[in-house]
């Protein structure tokens, strides 16, 4: 069981900054999923991994084919306030779920 996080490398980030999408990514992902899927994912020690895309239409083709695969999850569109522009999109959270439902997806991705 894992939650994977991709978030946009063509955005430039500041650390700060893409540590905070990451987390709202994660958090979002968790509240989306059931009660057992997240006590499962708990029980094998919450592992989430953090994962490189180029760009937005990159990220929104794994939003799709997780959608497709039936797996919870959570696009993030930034509010604009501090570094990008309102609803810029940062990141995509997928999962958690069973190890080999998300690599099958993004198991050839770059860690961060």
């Amino acid at each position: 069981m894992k939650l994977a996080i991709l978030v946009r490398q063509d955005l430039k980030l500041p650390k700060g900054k893409l540590a905070v999408q990451v987390a709202h990514a994660s958090v979002e992902a968790v509240l989306k999923s059931s009660k057992s899927k997240v006590d499962e994912w708990r029980d094998y020690g919450a592992r989430k991994i953090v994962l490189t895309v180029k760009d937005e239409t990159e990220l929104r083709s794994f939003l799709r084919k997780a959608n497709a695969a039936k797996i919870i999850t959570a696009l993030i569109a930034d509010a604009g306030l501090t570094v990008v522009e309102p609803g810029t999109v940062t990141a995509l959270a997928i999962g958690p779920d069973e190890d080999e439902k998300i690599d099958k997806l993004v198991g050839h991705l770059k860690l961060l």
